[in-house]
């Protein structure tokens, strides 16, 4: 149903029709029975699927990742169709409206979007608040940046910020140095910057009583000798896993006519063309840090095929955004199904 429809969404402009879909999900939230409807045709409830890492464990390994539910608007929503935990974010400490529009875009021949938001978000205490009145005990992890305005000198005390606003609300965090979209962010990926960083907010976490674990999203435009430097932090800091990837800045190999790429401009680009990419790094990551170590892989998941490819590559647990904008509401669950044909969880 949804690929009948798709060609008519795809018509208009895809934030606005990211926002329809918010305002859908909320209005059939407060419906009765609609949300049991949605768990029951979406979901795919089987033991054999659980995953356990890093003191979580989650009822599958297919996650929503960050960028959809920047807010935390739907997380009961979408819980209900399919995934094992969400992300939300990228939360900041304060709201901010990110870069100007137009900003998201589509490239149907590449199975990819293009999109440079700009970390736009109510702010981590907004987010906070809505998370305080969840229903659903799906898994919540909380994707954390720093203001577009504050420079990376204090780009600290924006993490902490947001690490102790959200702590009693989310399962673990994610420290987001890795976005395009933010002048200077990716600066912050440096060794010396990078471990000052993930250090102190694993050592914030380990202060409290009940402690969540770190992850480090990285970007898939690092060289083989960059991951080595990001495997000796993640190590050195104790943290307990890391995403792989966030966007890529290359435009190479597109199918999209180059003109139209250069008129859409700067931006991470998401979907197919990263997949190539994201399992090497999934694949080089998984060889430097062990069989134990807690790999996210994201990034070119548009099938089951690449979901399974994802996992063997050395990932636990994926991560889905553009799939799930072309595949649709039942892209979990598809996913799902297939592991359990496939690997017999």
């Amino acid at each position: 149903m949804y690929k009948l429809i798709r060609p008519l969404l795809f018509l208009l402009d895809a934030e606005k029709i990211h926002h329809l879909t918010f305002r859908i999900l909320q209005f059939t939230g407060k419906v009765p029975g609609f949300g049991s409807l949605i768990r029951y045709l979406f979901d795919v409830n089987d033991k054999r699927l659980e995953r356990t890492f890093a003191g979580l464990t989650f009822r599958n390994p297919v996650g929503l990742a960050a960028g959809f539910d920047k807010d935390a608007k739907a997380v009961d929503q979408l819980s209900a169709l399919g995934f094992g935990f969400i992300e939300i974010g990228t939360v900041t400490p304060k709201p901010q409206p990110g870069n100007e529009k137009p900003r998201l875009f589509r490239l149907p021949a590449d199975r990819a979007l293009i999109n440079r938001m700009g970390f736009n978000n109510e702010g981590a205490a907004a987010a906070a608040r809505r998370l305080a009145r969840r229903k659903s005990r799906i898994l919540v992890g909380g994707n954390i940046g720093r203001n577009k305005s504050t420079a990376n000198e204090d780009a600290l005390n924006d993490y902490v910020q947001c690490f102790d606003t959200l702590y009693p609300y989310v399962d673990y965090f994610v420290v987001n140095v890795s976005s395009p979209n933010t002048p200077g962010l990716r600066e912050l990926q440096e060794r010396e910057p990078l471990s000052r960083l993930l250090g102190e907010i694993k050592r914030l976490s380990q202060a409290r009583e009940v402690p969540r674990p770190v992850l480090l999203k990285i970007a898939p435009d690092l060289t083989n000798e960059q991951l080595d430097d990001v495997v000796t932090i993640l190590r050195e800091t104790g943290a307990d896993g890391v995403i792989a990837t966030n966007t890529t800045i290359s435009r190479d190999g597109l199918k999209t006519p180059a003109a139209e790429v250069q008129r859409i401009g700067n931006g991470g680009l998401s979907g197919a063309p990263l997949r190539q990419r994201a399992n090497e790094i999934v694949r080089y990551l998984r060889s430097q840090l062990g069989p134990d170590f807690l790999i996210i892989g994201c990034g070119g998941i548009l099938s089951p095929d690449d979901a399974l490819e994802r996992l063997r590559a050395g990932a636990n647990l994926i991560q889905v955004y553009t799939g799930f904008i072309y595949e649709g509401p039942g892209f979990a669950r598809r996913i799902n199904r297939r592991l359990l044909v496939e690997t017999g969880s």
